[in-house]
C-alpha cells in the first residue's frame, strides 16, 4: 500500500471495496448544494479499468488489492519518503528485529552521512502479518539535512543491502520575496499572450512584444505581469490551439518565437529576402490585421522562416553558438529527443492527411521506441534536430524577456500559469501510459454552473505510478515551468489532493473522484519554489475541500480570489479587508468574459444564441442566469456607493480629494478590487479597453472561436494612454493605501 494512504484496509471487505481503498477512489461525494451521492459499483469497475484494473472475476480482483496491499510491506523502504525538514523515514522490517541497522545518505550537495540504530529502540509505527512472517513498519529519526533531493539507503550490520529510497527534504513553506513578506502590495497586468497586437508582429503576440510590455508596466508601477500557459501545442495541427491542452507542458509554444530576434537572422541572407518580398509582406498584414489569432496562417509564415534560419544555424553558426545548441540539447536529455520525435513523426502523418495527436497513428507507431517510429524518425534527424533547435530558441528568447522585465523593475517579474493536464495525444502523453490514465480524463462533478458536470478531456496522472516514480514526473513539471524570482499559478490546485476521473465513454456526471498525496505534493512544491524563488499561487476556484484550504494556509500556497465570487451569504460584495493577505484578487478570469462584458451579460446572450440550435438547452436555467447577473450588478453598484466610487444616482463618479477618480464604472470597478488586503492583483488590458467578448467560452469547441479573440488596440498605444496611465496611477495609490492601513 502507498505510504501516503490514509485509509485502513481490512482483509474482510469485498474485493472490489477492497481495491477502490488502495487506489484511493472515494466511495462518494457530496454535491454542491451538501448533498451525499454513492459511487455506483458501475462507476467503480469503469475507474478501475481506467487504472488497468480489468479483472472481471471476484478472485482476479481480490489478487490485485492483495498484491497493492502487500507491496510497500514487502519491501524495505518506498520508492520516496518526503519530510518537510525533520521527521522520521519509515521502514519495514520482519521480527525478530535486527539487532542494528546502518544508514548512509549520499546527499545533493555532495556530503556522505553514516550512522546507525537499534530497531528495538525505534518507534513502531505498525505492524502487520504476511502468511507465517511478522512485518513491523519502525521509524528511524535522522540528523537534520539540508532541502534537497537526497539518496538514503539502509544495510544490515554486515554490510548487506536492506533497501534504498529517494528522500526529499522540503521546507515549511513556499517561497514569498521579500517585499512582499514586508507587507507591500502589488499588481500587474494579466494577459493571454497572443492577444497582444502590435504594428511588428506576425499576427500573434510574441515574445519581443511580451518584453517590451513588461517594460511598459514597469513604468506604469506594476511589479509582474501574468500570463496564459506558454506550453508547446501542435505546429502540424494548428487548430489545437487551447492552451490549457497542450501537446507538452514541459516545452514552450514556438510560435510565440519573433523570427526576427533570432540571432541568425542576422546572417541569414534567404529568410531576409523572404521575409522582404511583397507577397510575405501581404501576408503578414493580413494576419496582424484579423481580430482574431489566424494559427494556420500564423504558423505557415513563421515555420518557412524559421526553417530557413535553423538551415542557415546549421551551416554558418559560429563553432560556440553551434555548442551552445549541444550543450542544450544534452542538458534536456531524452525529454527534449522523445518530445521533438513526437512533433517530426506528427508532421510527417499530417503531410499525410492524419490530423490529430499520436492516439490516431497507426498502432505500430505509437511506442516511441517501436521500430516504425524509429524508422522515420531516422530518416527525419534534420527535422527532430529543428525541433530540438526551436525550443532552444524559444528558451533564449523568453530567458531575455525575463531579465528585461527585472532590469525595468518588475519585482516580481513573470507570473506563469501551469496547465492542470496535457493533451491525451500530445507529447507529453506519447510512452506514457503507465503515468498517464489514457481511459480517463479530468473534470469536475455537477454544479451550479455545469449541472451535467464538466469533462476537460485531459488525461489525469495515476498517483501510484507517480509515487512509484519517485514524483519525478511532478518535479521535471514544476521546474519546466516555474519562471526564477517570479510566480506560478496552479491551474485547479485541488488536483493536488483529489481529481474527478470521468472514465471514457462516461457521462462526466459519471465519474469519481481520485486521492492524491497531498503534503507529498505541497512539499515538493515548496522545495521547488525555494529554488526558483518563484511565489506560488493555487487557484481555489469551485468546490475546496478543507483539506486543501488546510494545506494552502500550512504551505503557504496563495488563494485565486475572483471579485464576482467572493461575496457573503446575502450575496453582497466581501469588503477589501476581508481578502486573504495570501491570496491575488482578480475582477475575472479566462473563463469568464471581460468586466463590461460580465454586466453587460454579453456571455449569456452568446450561450443563448448558441443554445437556439440546442434542442435540449434549459430555458429555465437561461432566465436565472440572466436574473442573477442583474442581480450581481445591482449588488455592485450599491458596493461602490458604498465605497464612495460611484454616485448613488447618475451624475459623474463620485471623486476623490485629489480631483480625480473612475471615470467609468468599469475602473471604480478595479479601483475597489485595489483596496483589497490581497497582496498581489491582476487587471485585465481588455477591462481597459472596455471590450466585451471572452477569449473562452467554456464548453464550446467549434461554435465559438476560443483562445483566438486579440485585443482592439496594439499594445504599445494601450499602455501609453492617458486612460490607462491614470487608472495605473490610481491603483498605485491605492495598493499604497493598502500598505499604509495595515501597518
Amino acid at each position: 500500500m502507498p505510504w501516503h494512504c490514509w485509509w485502513i484496509v481490512t482483509e474482510s471487505a469485498a474485493p472490489l471495496e477492497r481495491l477502490r481503498r488502495v487506489r484511493g477512489i472515494a466511495p462518494g461525494f457530496i454535491d454542491y448544494r451538501g448533498r451525499e451521492h454513492a459511487l455506483s459499483a458501475e462507476a467503480l469497475r469503469a475507474l478501475l479499468a481506467a487504472m488497468g484494473h480489468r479483472e472481471e472475476d471476484e478472485r482476479a480482483l481480490e489478487r490485485a488489492a492483495e498484491r497493492l496491499e502487500l507491496r510497500d510491506w514487502q519491501r524495505v523502504l518506498p520508492p520516496v519518503v518526503v519530510l518537510r525538514e525533520r521527521g522520521r523515514v519509515p521502514f519495514t522490517v520482519l521480527a525478530p528485529l535486527l539487532p542494528r541497522v546502518c544508514w548512509e545518505i549520499r546527499s545533493e550537495q555532495g556530503e556522505c552521512l553514516r550512522g546507525e540504530a537499534d530497531p528495538a529502540t525505534l518507534p513502531v509505527l505498525a505492524e502487520r502479518g504476511i502468511g507465517e512472517l511478522w512485518h513491523v513498519r519502525l521509524g528511524l529519526e535522522l540528523p537534520e539535512l539540508e532541502p534537497g533531493y537526497h539518496d538514503l539507503q539502509l544495510e544490515k550490520a554486515d554490510g548487506a543491502v536492506l533497501g534504498h529510497t529517494r528522500l526529499v527534504v522540503a521546507p515549511s513553506r513556499c517561497f514569498e520575496p521579500e517585499f512582499i513578506r514586508r507587507g507591500e502590495r502589488s499588481w500587474g497586468p494579466a494577459i493571454q499572450l497572443y492577444t497582444l497586437r502590435s504594428a511588428r508582429n506576425w499576427g500573434i503576440g510574441d515574445f519581443t512584444d511580451l518584453a517590451g510590455f513588461a517594460e511598459g508596466s514597469a513604468v506604469l508601477g506594476a511589479d509582474f505581469v501574468g500570463l496564459n500557459p506558454l506550453h508547446a501545442l501542435f505546429p502540424a495541427d494548428p487548430a489545437l490551439c487551447g492552451p490549457y491542452s497542450p501537446s507538452s507542458r514541459h516545452f514552450l509554444n514556438i510560435l510565440y518565437i519573433d523570427p526576427e530576434a533570432v540571432e541568425d537572422f542576422a546572417s541569414c541572407v534567404e529568410a531576409q529576402r523572404l521575409l522582404a518580398t511583397p507577397e510575405f509582406q501581404a501576408r503578414l498584414e493580413s494576419l496582424r490585421d484579423s481580430a482574431e489569432v489566424d494559427y494556420p496562417g500564423v504558423t505557415a509564415c513563421k515555420l518557412e522562416v524559421l526553417r530557413l534560419l535553423h538551415h542557415s544555424f546549421t551551416r554558418r553558426a559560429a563553432a560556440q553558438r553551434r555548442a551552445a545548441f549541444e550543450t542544450f540539447r544534452a542538458e534536456q536529455g531524452e525529454a527534449l529527443e522523445r518530445f521533438a520525435g513526437f512533433h517530426a513523426l506528427q508532421a510527417h502523418f499530417a503531410a499525410a492527411g492524419t490530423l490529430g495527436g499520436w492516439t490516431r497513428w497507426p498502432e505500430p507507431y505509437r511506442a516511441p521506441g517501436g521500430t516504425a517510429a524509429l524508422s522515420v524518425l531516422d530518416v527525419e534527424t534534420e527535422l527532430v534536430e529543428f525541433h530540438c533547435w526551436l525550443q532552444w530558441i524559444a528558451r533564449q528568447q523568453l530567458d531575455r524577456v525575463e531579465r528585461r522585465a527585472r532590469r525595468a523593475g518588475l519585482r516580481l517579474g513573470l507570473y506563469r500559469d501551469l496547465a492542470v493536464g496535457p493533451h491525451a495525444g500530445g507529447a507529453e502523453t506519447w510512452g506514457e501510459e503507465g503515468l498517464y490514465a489514457l481511459d480517463a480524463s479530468v473534470g469536475a462533478p455537477p454544479d451550479a454552473l455545469a449541472p451535467q458536470g464538466q469533462d476537460w478531456g485531459l488525461p489525469p496522472m495515476d498517483p501510484d505510478a507517480l509515487a512509484e516514480r519517485a514524483y519525478e514526473p511532478f518535479i521535471t513539471l514544476l521546474r519546466s515551468n516555474m519562471s526564477r524570482h517570479g510566480a506560478l499559478r496552479i491551474d485547479h490546485v485541488m488536483a493536488l489532493f483529489r481529481q474527478w476521473w470521468v472514465p471514457r465513454g462516461r457521462a462526466s456526471s459519471g465519474g469519481g473522484y481520485v486521492h492524491y498525496p497531498l503534503e507529498d505534493l505541497a512539499a515538493i512544491l515548496a522545495l521547488e519554489s525555494h529554488r526558483q524563488q518563484c511565489l506560488v499561487i493555487g487557484e481555489d476556484l469551485g468546490t475546496v475541500p478543507p483539506e486543501v484550504r488546510r494545506a494552502m494556509s500550512d504551505f503557504r500556497i496563495y488563494s485565486y480570489r475572483v471579485l464576482w465570487f467572493e461575496r457573503d451569504g446575502a450575496g453582497r460584495f466581501l469588503p477589501p479587508g476581508a481578502y486573504p493577505e495570501a491570496s491575488l484578487a482578480t475582477v475575472s478570469t479566462h473563463d469568464l468574459p471581460p468586466l463590461a462584458g460580465y454586466l453587460r451579460g454579453t456571455d449569456l446572450e452568446l450561450r443563448a444564441r448558441l443554445a437556439d440550435a440546442d434542442a435540449g438547452a434549459d430555458a429555465a436555467v437561461a432566465t436565472q442566469a440572466g436574473a442573477e447577473r442583474a442581480e450581481t450588478q445591482k449588488m455592485l453598484l450599491e458596493t461602490l456607493t458604498e465605497a464612495s466610487l460611484w454616485p448613488v444616482e447618475g451624475g459623474a463618479p463620485a471623486r476623490e480629494a485629489a480631483g480625480r477618480g473612475p471615470a467609468t464604472l468599469a475602473e471604480a470597478t478595479q479601483l475597489y478590487l485595489a483596496r483589497a488586503k490581497a497582496a498581489l492583483l491582476t487587471l485585465q488590458p481588455e477591462d481597459w479597453l472596455g471590450m466585451e467578448m471572452p477569449v473562452n467560452m467554456p464548453g464550446t469547441h467549434a461554435e465559438y472561436p476560443n483562445w483566438r479573440r486579440k485585443l482592439v488596440m496594439d499594445w504599445p498605444e494601450l499602455l501609453a494612454s492617458p486612460g490607462v496611465r491614470r487608472l495605473s496611477a490610481l491603483v498605485n495609490t491605492a495598493r499604497a493605501t493598502v500598505v499604509s492601513s495595515i501597518k
